[in-house]
């Protein structure tokens, strides 16, 4: 009699039970061929390196049992607060920059063509560099990859503050670029650490508040330094708050990674992990008998692997729905002070005070959009008779595109409607109030846009926070500096009331693709129509 045991399976007098299934599945899984790869996923296997084990070791610590995070709420608080002014930088670094600009063409005697110059290399790097920052800080953790990010930024601050010379300006602006430009990707993947869906969008509305409290205090204090001092003050201001914040990074920002530290109970392998002083640190990764985590290798980080997440439906219209109100927002942006300045005869000063109401607004609806998310999930929760857990980043039998994009609607409907009126103001020459108050309408709904596409970015990719914010970062640079690139011309054929109407209406053509996700959202990602329903 012969007993056939070639693997585990087959063995008679292996006993199954809940507690074995993890081990039953990898050892089948192991034997299963994979399934069939998308064209483009094909496409980027051949530009990477990464092979089969380390995939597999870059899937999340799984916690089972646990709570979703160790980190206690005011611990949270702090890391997202940290995090979140840490990525102010992005476009506190951009729009400080724009009342300098007839000073610097001055003082390095040069056209501003080639002052603006500076710009548009800026936005190119800002596209590209948080895809490779963003993929390695899904690897080897938020904390070592943030420090990177900011000694890149610090330094190039200072080369700016103490330089006098074209070449090295446009240079030096491409690696404060790809410094800054970074942190936003990695802020989310903090977030989406600490943070579990039900909570999801109260941190985001914090991190959107500080990001979006840049376009109007970055005007303000350019024009005042470069007016009462110089335009090298406007680095050195940076150089002084970018070596702030990477002190506080390196003295008691913790890891969050969950490849790395679990939910912040496991003890990061490297010290590069581990803040120097432990304030912000979980409890459970302090105790003597804490489990420290298994090293873990990193592969080169590889631009396109970002483009990956772009193939799942979902997420590709998130991002363009987000990459398109982006790019009227840069456009309003972008026009509002030299229109205001040429139609209403204002000095650099009160051109650049013009941004406040846009500002406060947009950090008024990040705040309060935050909060409603997290309502918006409880109802919809309610609604589905789903338990509301806080445990689990598992939303594979809860329809979070339903719950995210429920107040959509009426976002998108304010701000094409204010857009519209934006436009046809500076055609009229109203009053100047009018213009104004337009921008803090526009201004904030789209702001309140950009918190609910943050949210539901994070919520379809968990697991690839930093690597998808990446992708949006890319995908709305390109479409922002492509619309930023046809708007004078438009308004020099059509006319200015003509040319935001445009924009208006491809802003409404987002309306009828948040209905394709909010009703078929789900079903693409898990096959199922519904929580309750049988799947597609």
């Amino acid at each position: 009699m012969y007993r056939i045991t070639t693997t585990p399976l087959q063995n008679p007098k292996l006993n199954i039970n809940p507690s074995n299934l993890p081990d039953i599945v990898r050892v089948a899984t192991s034997t299963m061929s994979l399934p069939a790869q998308t064209p483009l996923e094909s496409a980027l296997e051949k530009t990477s390196n990464t092979t089969a084990d380390v995939q597999e070791q870059e899937q999340p610590v799984q916690d089972v049992g646990q709570p979703y995070s160790s980190f206690s709420p005011r611990q949270k608080t702090y890391i997202s607060a940290i995090a979140s002014f840490s990525a102010m930088f992005s476009g506190l670094s951009s729009f400080i920059y724009y009342p300098a600009i007839t000073a610097i063409s001055r003082s390095l005697h040069v056209s501003i063509e080639l002052i603006n110059l500076t710009i548009t290399s800026y936005q190119i790097v800002s596209g590209i560099a948080p895809s490779i920052l963003g993929d390695l800080a899904d690897q080897s953790g938020r904390r070592p990859v943030c420090l990177i990010a900011f000694i890149l930024y610090f330094s190039a601050n200072l080369g700016l503050a103490i330089q006098n010379n074209y070449t090295a300006l446009i240079v030096l602006r491409c690696l404060q670029s790809a410094g800054a430009s970074s942190t936003i990707a990695i802020a989310y993947g903090f977030i989406a650490d600490i943070a579990p869906p039900a909570e999801r969008g109260s941190y985001v509305g914090v991190l959107q508040g500080f990001t979006n409290s840049a376009p109007s205090l970055g005007p303000i204090l350019g024009g005042v330094l470069t007016k009462t001092l110089s335009w090298h003050w406007i680095f050195w201001l940076l150089v002084i708050l970018s070596g702030a914040n990477l002190l506080v990074l390196s003295l008691v920002m913790p890891e969050t990674s969950r490849n790395i530290v679990g939910n912040g109970s496991i003890r990061p392998p490297l010290l590069v992990n581990r803040p120097l002083f432990p304030m912000l640190k979980s409890s459970a990764s302090r105790r003597k008998d804490a489990v420290i985590g298994p090293k873990r290798k990193v592969r080169f980080p590889n631009p396109l692997t970002c483009l990956v997440t772009l193939w799942q439906p979902g997420t590709f219209l998130v991002i363009l729905v987000g990459g398109i109100q982006y790019t009227v927002y840069g456009c309003i942006a972008a026009s509002l002070s030299t229109m205001m300045i040429r139609l209403y005869d204002l000095n650099y000063l009160t051109g650049g005070l013009i941004y406040l109401p846009c500002g406060v607004g947009g950090v008024l609806a990040a705040y309060t959009t935050g909060k409603l998310l997290d309502r918006d999930y409880i109802r919809t929760a309610k609604r589905y008779n789903l338990p509301i857990d806080k445990s689990t980043n598992d939303l594979s039998n809860f329809p979070i595109e339903k719950a995210r994009l429920l107040s959509i609607f009426p976002l998108l409907a304010i701000s094409t409607s204010a857009t519209v009126g934006y436009g046809w103001a500076l055609h009229q020459q109203t009053h100047i109030a009018v213009p104004i108050i337009m921008t803090f309408f526009s201004g904030a709904s789209q702001v309140a846009i950009f918190t609910v596409c943050g949210t539901l970015l994070t919520d379809l990719n968990p697991d690839k926070s930093a690597t998808v914010q990446a992708a949006y970062s890319l995908i709305r640079c390109a479409l922002s500096a492509g619309g930023i690139a046809g708007l004078q011309p438009l308004i020099d054929s059509i006319g200015v009331g003509w040319c935001f109407t445009t924009f208006a209406g491809a802003g409404a053509l987002c309306i009828p693709l948040f209905i394709l996700l909010r009703y078929d959202g789900m079903r693409w990602r898990t096959g199922k129509r519904g929580p309750h329903e049988d799947t597609a």
